[in-house]
């Protein structure tokens, strides 16, 4: 595959939004190479089937008007099954790589700025130095010092759905990441470049002849691996990397020379191996068996970290003497093992801090092993034993190694713990009231149904990670569908019949989720019950009065559409708020956003901005799901750079200004927001609710393909069949309609409601100065800038329904067209040069993927030749690879 887009194309689909040099030239060189590929594997002929594919796509998109669609979908058609596949993997290896040139780019160009920045100035509007100086100038030096002190960020990672793509593909991918950073950054030439093209063209081969498919679903525990590879290429010195930077800022010169002013505020949790929700494959084994793997892991990282501090204190006794409390400490190391400290004080002579940190690193080990003898008790002794190696350097004089590689190491034990994350456990609400009506009939030494013995093992299996690693390593059980008070109390008393007679009961912190509209609007109400249990009223005596609330956008998006859903989260939030203000409750609001925009996706920063005044206070933690996991944290510099934004937004959530312009645009808007819901959600009702719409929505889409794609561990759907959406879950709704390049999840109803206030004056108003609505309209454009008219078009004909077929395509023209007047834009995202030239940069390819994905969905929609099943199936399940990754999003 050549260059992705020939000169002579560019004029045409890139007027608006040009492409930087280096990136064009990283863009280049990667489809010059898997040209050549493509070539030496397939032959010429390969290479001219994928060229001509390729041709016609991007003339079709850029003339609308001509017959070049047509005729791709011609050549697509008279291709063999084989070749289809073929072509489709092209394909998907071109977005790969392409992928791979954009995020290097983002990192080049972070990188670029940092290097045009003197050292302590302010940096971006948009970061976390310069919202700090925003809250002194509005609160004062003490308030922001204050607030800094109690800023907390909660990611929590989840599986569902994973990654489209293999963790194979991702390897190779990440190693050809590598060598076009290498090009970059050395400027290489004559044999270290061609060295560089050799090794980049071998790893595209790889890429190319990697199978693009599992051939079986990963097991949870799979998915627990995947989200460790990323703490441990990137979180687990990201983390430490946010703080140091914003502790530089605020010492300025004396940075490095005395005690930190960051304390750590970013914490993890992980839904991997607790989420049992509708997956019967997390039972109480795998979530001990997850927390053990979480801990290894960390464990791992902290022994490497408190050596590679030791490798820096190679500090001799006489210039730099051990304090009395060091040497103590030695001498309690000492008794602790005499061989270890012998060897120890034989390689570190005179060296009495490195030789404390050697033994420190030695007793770390000994926790993982389960080394009784030499192990922590947990991370407070750990974190107690490196102060004091920290005070004595102080002491010393040795000021720049008491807070150097030393603070680093005492920053991840603060942030990880021996836990690494928080281990949250989640169960639908029907399941306890199933359980707690079977231990009402045969009692807890009766005969019970396998599920409830489940239930039983997963509240013992909480009681085992908290004994093992402590109650901050899983306290958390969410309940899902939290529809009345009694739900909350349930957790509580099922933990009784789980400990009976026992004093080990668990720590455990019952929280709602609530998600669908009906649930949102009962929310308070539900709350305001649940005081009178008495566990709930222990609990909050013994926490500080800290309640957590989880709001879920997915369901509620299906249930009313993602306008309606939008506006009722927000209503949600301000009246939890002031529920929380009247009892003296600190709270926590827990985002169970998507990646994708019909799932709560979207800018998280933004979000944060545009949350109700008092709501956010210091505190956002949030889902972070799948692809959306890989693309934040998957790399330093990015994930630096998220985590500096939320947090730089959940500190400016507080400010007056920002509060009182949200509270006014509240009021302001209050009789818009109003209008907007209920047209939005009468014209999504009228969508789904219409006889037939579950069979019709299964067939012009591959909701049923997707189900058989083995991304994750969790089943697609409650249910075994699709009569009814109740039972689908909201990941496969999401992702088929972004499979069909129609996105509904994340727009449908907003068109109607848009032209039923029919006043743009006063649209363009709220666009301006309400924030929710803004991020609305603009997380809109951009869901709509990944559809297409006439692709969707294919798609709806495949069911036998042209009166829901019409609906959907006026209301997305209707849609665009409110979007754009209020934008005062000519095409979507002509404003966001960035984003644009992305989607623009893709959409000719993923159409030539959709092509061939049509292709194989009318075949087995016809069942015209059923021996070719397997083979259209497996093309079909190649094509949704390759348009997750075009798209950038899988559910």
């Amino acid at each position: 595959m050549t260059a992705p887009l020939p000169p002579r194309d560019v004029p045409r689909l890139l007027a608006s939004h040009e492409i930087p040099e280096p990136l064009r030239n990283d863009v280049r060189v990667l489809g010059e190479f898997l040209g050549r590929v493509l070539a030496e594997a397939g032959g010429d002929d390969l290479l001219a089937d994928v060229e001509a594919l390729r041709e016609l796509a991007i003339h079709a998109h850029t003339d609308p008007t001509s017959d070049a669609l047509a005729r791709a979908e011609e050549l697509v058609a008279g291709f063999t099954l084989e070749r289809a596949e073929q072509v489709a993997r092209a394909f998907t290896c071109y977005f790969h790589l392409a992928n791979t040139a954009e995020e290097y780019h983002r990192i080049r160009v972070l990188r670029d700025r940092e290097a045009s920045l003197e050292p302590h100035s302010l940096a971006p509007d948009d970061s976390l130095p310069a919202a700090v100086l925003k809250v002194r100038e509005e609160l004062g030096d003490d308030v922001a010092r204050q607030r800094l002190q109690d800023l907390e960020f909660r990611p929590v990672l989840t599986a569902h759905p994973t990654e489209a793509r293999r963790r194979a593909v991702s390897r190779s991918i990440r190693r050809i990441a590598e060598l076009v950073a290498e090009r970059d950054a050395r400027n290489i030439g004559g044999m270290s470049l061609v060295e560089n093209e050799r090794r980049l063209l071998s790893e595209i081969e790889t890429l190319w002849r990697t199978a693009p498919l599992r051939q079986a679903k990963p097991t949870v525990l799979d998915e627990v691996r995947t989200v460790l590879a990323v703490f441990e290429s990137t979180l687990a010195d990201g983390f430490p990397a946010v703080y140091r930077r914003l502790d530089d800022w605020i010492l300025g010169e004396a940075a490095g020379t005395q005690a930190p002013v960051v304390r750590p505020f970013a914490r993890l949790g992980s839904w991997i191996g607790g989420d049992r929700d509708g997956n019967p494959n997390v039972t109480a084994e795998i979530t001990r068996a997850s927390a053990l793997l979480l801990s290894e892991q960390v464990l791992t990282a902290l022994e490497a970290s408190a050596r590679r501090a030791a490798e820096g204190l190679t500090l001799d006794s006489d210039g730099t003497p051990a304090s009395a409390e060091l040497a103590t400490l030695w001498q309690r190391q000492r008794a602790l093992s005499d061989e270890i400290t012998a060897r120890i004080a034989a390689d570190a002579p005179n060296e009495p801090h490195r030789r404390v940190i050697l033994v420190v690193a030695e007793r770390i080990a000994a926790t993982r092993r389960r080394d009784a003898d030499l192990a922590y008790a947990g991370p407070e002794a750990l974190e107690a034993d490196l102060l004091v190696v920290q005070r004595s350097l102080d002491a010393a004089g040795a000021k720049r190694s008491a807070y150097g590689d030393l603070q680093r190491l005492l920053w991840q034990v603060t942030s990880f713990g021996f836990h690494l994350a928080e281990l949250e456990l989640r169960q639908h609400s029907q399941v306890h009231e199933a359980a707690l009506a079977d231990l009402a009939k045969n009692g807890v030494d009766g005969t019970l149904e396998p599920r409830t013995v489940e239930v039983l093992d997963t509240f013992r299996a909480l009681g085992h990670v908290q004994r093992r690693f402590g109650p901050l390593a899983a306290r958390r059980y969410i309940v899902s569908f939290t529809q009345k008070p009694e739900h909350l109390a349930a957790v509580y008393e099922l933990a009784d019949y789980a400990f009976a007679g026992s004093d080990d009961a668990p720590v455990i912190d019952a929280i709602p989720l609530f998600e669908t509209f009906a649930d949102l609007e009962a929310a308070v109400d539900i709350l305001e019950k649940s005081l009178e249990f008495e566990p709930v009223q222990r609990r909050l005596a013994a926490n500080g009065r800290k309640v957590e609330v989880m709001l879920g956008y997915s369901d509620s998006s299906k249930d009313v559409g993602p306008v309606s859903a939008t506006l009722a989260l927000d209503a949600a939030q301000a009246r939890i708020t002031d529920w929380a203000r009247r009892h003296d409750i600190e709270l926590t609001l827990f985002h169970g956003r998507g990646g994708a925009l019909g799932r709560g996706g979207g800018p998280a920063n933004r979000a944060v901005l545009a949350q109700p005044p008092g709501s956010v206070d210091g505190r956002f933690k949030l889902t972070e799901q799948g692809e959306v996991i890989f693309a934040r944290y998957g790399d330093p510099v990015i994930a630096a750079r998220h985590i500096e934004q939320v947090m730089a937004a959940t500190l400016l959530a507080g400010t007056p200004s920002v509060e009182k312009r949200n509270a006014a645009a509240t009021e302001r808007f209050a009789e818009l927001a109003t209008r907007l819901d209920e047209s939005s959600r009468t014209r999504f009702h009228a969508l789904v609710r219409a006889e037939g719409f579950p069979q019709w929505f299964a067939e012009v889409t591959p909701l049923e393909e997707v189900g058989l794609l083995p991304i994750g561990s969790r089943p697609a759907r409650r249910g075994l069949s699709v009569s009814s959406l109740d039972d689908l879950r909201a990941i496969p709704w999401v992702f088929s309609w972004s499979q069909a390049r129609i996105n509904l999840a994340g727009w449908y109803g907003l068109g109607t409601a848009l032209e039923e206030v029919d006043d743009l004056t006063e649209l363009r108003e709220a666009y301006a100065r309400w924030p929710l609505f803004a991020t609305m309209i603009d997380n809109v454009e951009m869901s709509l800038a990944k559809t297409d008219e006439r692709i969707a078009a294919r798609y709806l004909a495949l069911g036998d329904r042209d009166d829901l077929a019409a609906q959907v395509l006026e209301e997305m023209a209707l849609t665009r067209h409110w979007v754009l007047a209020i934008t005062d834009s000519d095409a979507v995202l002509s404003r966001k040069r960035i984003l644009g030239r992305a989607v623009q940069l893709r959409s000719p390819y993923v159409d030539a993927l959709s092509l061939l994905q049509l292709r194989a969905l009318r075949g087995l929609r016809t069942g015209e030749a059923p021996e070719q099943a397997d083979d259209l199936r497996r093309l079909l399940l190649l094509t949704v690879n390759g348009v997750a990754a075009g798209v950038q999003n899988t559910g």
